[in-house]
């Protein structure tokens, strides 16, 4: 039986649409500069604190860049203790498989989705960040078949709690050349977790886009802590001093390279709610200040931001207010990033 599918039309190679939207000198030399910091981070040959920051889904250029305008004047004020990578998310995994799936599916989300558009669109939007910024910014991988569109662009990639069991995920997290945080899956096992971050860092051979590929394992592959959901839908929190103790003797248990976690402040660490996160990041800090392992093991915070409080519906048409997750709005996310910085020692 033929497959049910309606073939559209074939989309652009990668090597095509990076021909098309070329990077100057200039965009690769802030990216080489910033890359080099973050694994220096990861490596613990710098002692800032990462901050993955920025709105749930990236879903309004010009709200974007307004943000992002705002983010890089607070970043100038504590570049000596935090180093920021904004979240840049165009593409949304949904629990449902129905609705609003990112800039990539929709450029408007208020029009049909066209998957062409959405690749310019997000090239275009990335390239912008760093023209006008200087930030080289975070994605979620959520189809690995994508990733190098962007990936002359992208300073850290997270894997989702969805897609951290995928084989396809875990090989090609092995050969991005950037940090890959790699997040516990929903039903918050560690051990799925390790064995991601073992994938990620191990050599790998596999078909990727029609080739066979051979990737040299990526020792800056670490774990991202999320929370996690029960078989009745109650969220528990896996951020707190106890936790973060038990994750530092899982990679005592390995022989596994530059052993990091980034806390993630929202979804079920939060119960998603978005107010929750400032005091979620004020515990794992203060852990980091009574141990020095924790310190060590902790390189930063993941933090859902944006210009507004909360979140809408698709056409209310509030500027800079989330249409997915409810996010913390700026003036409690610049005060929280003065008051991280004020934190750290």
């Amino acid at each position: 039986m033929e497959m049910q599918m309606n073939f559209i039309r074939r989309l652009p190679m990668p090597i095509e649409i990076k021909e098309q939207f070329p990077l100057g000198e200039e965009i690769r030399g802030i990216k080489e500069q910033r890359d080099k910091i973050i694994k220096d981070i990861f490596e613990g040959k710098d002692s800032r604190f990462l901050l993955i920051i920025g709105p749930c889904s990236a879903d309004n250029e010009d709200a974007v860049m307004e943000y992002m305008t705002r983010l890089a004047k607070v970043q100038e004020k504590v570049k000596d203790k935090i180093f920021i990578i904004p979240r840049v998310y165009t593409n949304k995994p949904r629990t449902k498989g129905t609705g609003y799936k990112g800039m990539l599916h929709q450029p408007d989300p208020e029009q049909d989705e066209d998957m062409l558009a959405g690749i310019i669109a997000i090239r275009e939007l990335h390239t912008r960040v760093v023209k006008e910024t200087g930030f080289t910014c975070a994605e979620e991988m959520l189809y690995p078949e994508n990733h190098r569109y962007l990936s002359d662009l992208l300073a850290y990639v997270a894997i989702g709690a969805r897609s951290v069991e995928d084989q396809q995920h875990r090989m090609l997290a092995s050969g991005v050349g950037i940090p890959v945080g790699m997040k516990n899956p929903t039903s918050g096992s560690i051990p799925v977790m390790m064995n991601s971050i073992t994938a990620a860092q191990s050599k790998q051979k596999f078909v990727y886009r029609g080739w066979e590929v051979a990737s040299e394992g990526n020792p800056l592959a670490h774990g991202i802590l999320r929370g996690y959901v029960d078989f009745h839908g109650n969220c528990y929190s896996n951020y707190h001093y106890e936790d973060l103790r038990n994750l530092i003797e899982a990679y005592h248990n390995t022989d596994l390279k530059n052993p990091s976690v980034i806390v993630d402040c929202n979804h079920a660490n939060s119960a998603k709610n978005y107010i929750e996160q400032i005091r979620i990041a004020e515990d794992v800090l203060h852990s980091c200040s009574v141990s020095g392992e924790i310190r060590q093991l902790v390189k930063g915070l993941m933090i859902e931001s944006y210009l507004e409080d909360g979140n809408q519906a698709i056409g209310d048409g509030v500027f800079g207010k989330s249409i997915t997750d409810p996010c913390l709005g700026w003036e409690k996310s610049e005060r929280l990033i003065c008051d991280i910085a004020d934190w750290l020692r």
